[in-house]
């Protein structure tokens, strides 16, 4: 089996008004569907983000792969290392780390490596899961992940209701996880910060810890906090928060707020590569990764990981961005081969309401996203659907993320200078 040919089609999908530290989402989020065509007749499914810069990267290797071979997953990674030699810009946003050309590569490899998985598992008629080494659990543990948002995006009026409201207070934040628990039934939360004063956010999570007695909590400023600022906040919530998530930036600061507080730690910004952990590891800045195969180099890499977590005795978890079905169905298969995934995954899939791929590929039952069962990554394209968002992207009116800009429109004086508090 060779490959044939590929096709790259960026996509944009409501996205409802969810605060961070940068500002705003936008109206609509964007992503890249990749599709990865064989000589046998098969299609391999990959997604990744849809930012110009991922796109320009992604054209410039998607001619190259004609005649490659799905298996051969290292020369994949050579060929992607080779055309994208010297060109390849940032092509990451700020709130997985810092940017640079090892991550666009890993990125790219990502991309379509995920397609090459799938392409495998259809040829051979087995998921995902089983030739990354076999399930060790058949459902997979997802957190119920709250957001700081506003009513509407603005100024669009004439933009559809997302039917979450306002979450801008405590009230408002347990009224969203009230709504996420009853239905999809998740048994830990966390909630993005670094949006309000830092304890306006530890008040919040104090008014979930009472909602919800037993739900472990996390919270994510995204780095927005001082060492002060965040030794302060892991005081008041010692004992209530199961991990504080990038309160501070860099490895040296993750480590000097560690050494001062027994609040668990955990990273998806100060670690987002492997020549990132020794110094991790040495300073004890975290004691949590939070994996994200989009970002890592694949689901082949993300394995490595876990093995690296395993020796070092870090806790493991996943990263989430706004996505569509063929990265929770990535996600979901390569963590139910991780032996090593001690905390629930993230998962921005709640919030969705238009996808690329066929309706009922995805069941969570108590928290938990059942694999699917079909070969390769168990979800099917839906065309009509892929062609309606490929219109949409170029409707949308902008081709790289930008939570700023949506902000000024909320508040012109709008000053994303980190760290904010």
């Amino acid at each position: 089996m060779l490959i044939t040919g590929a096709t790259i089609t960026p996509v944009a999908f409501r996205d409802p008004p969810l605060r961070n530290v940068h500002g705003v989402h936008q109206p609509y989020a964007l992503r890249a569907i990749i599709q990865v065509r064989t000589d046998e007749g098969l299609v391999g499914l990959g997604e990744t983000y849809g930012d110009r810069g991922v796109l320009d990267a992604l054209a410039a290797v998607a001619p190259r792969l004609a005649g490659s071979d799905p298996f051969d997953l290292n020369a994949l990674e050579r060929l992607v290392a080779e055309a994208l030699a010297g060109s390849a810009g940032p092509a990451t946003h700020g709130l997985i780390g810092a940017p640079g050309h090892a991550k666009t590569v890993a990125t790219v490899v990502s991309a379509f490596e995920v397609a090459c998985w799938d392409l495998r598992g259809k040829a051979l008629g087995r998921p995902v899961a089983e030739l990354l080494g076999g399930r060790v659990r058949d459902a997979v543990p997802f957190s119920g992940y709250l957001f700081f948002k506003h009513a509407a995006h603005v100024p669009d009026p004439g933009y559809p209701a997302d039917g979450w409201g306002e979450a801008m207070d405590p009230d408002g934040v347990v009224a969203q996880a009230r709504r996420m628990v009853d239905r999809y039934g998740f048994r830990s939360l966390k909630l993005k910060g670094g949006v309000l004063p830092p304890m306006a956010e530890a008040e919040a999570i104090e008014a979930l810890r009472a909602a919800f007695p037993e739900h472990p909590l996390r919270l994510d400023p995204n780095t927005a906090w001082t060492v002060p600022t965040s030794l302060a906040v892991a005081r008041r919530l010692a004992g209530v928060v199961e991990y504080l998530e990038d309160p501070t930036a860099g490895i040296g600061g993750m480590a000097e707020v560690a050494r001062r507080t027994e609040v668990p730690l955990a990273t998806n910004m100060c670690v987002t590569q492997f020549d990132h952990l020794p110094p991790a590891v040495a300073k004890g800045a975290v004691r949590i990764v939070l994996s994200d195969h989009h970002y890592w180099g694949g689901l082949r890499a993300s394995l490595r990981l876990a093995a690296i977590c395993r020796t070092f005795g870090l806790g493991l978890s996943m990263h989430s961005n706004s996505h569509l079905g063929i990265s929770l169905a990535a996600m979901t298969q390569l963590a139910a081969a991780v032996p090593e995934l001690t905390y629930a995954c993230d998962t921005h899939h709640p919030y969705l309401t238009e996808d690329v791929v066929r309706p009922g590929a995805f069941r969570f039952t108590d928290g938990s996203l059942a694999v699917p069962e079909g070969p390769g990554l168990g979800v099917e394209l839906a065309e009509d659907a892929l062609g309606e968002l490929a219109e949409q992207y170029l409707r949308c009116g902008f081709d790289t993320r930008d939570d700023i800009t949506p902000m000024r429109a909320v508040d012109p004086g709008w000053d994303p200078v980190m760290p904010r508090w």
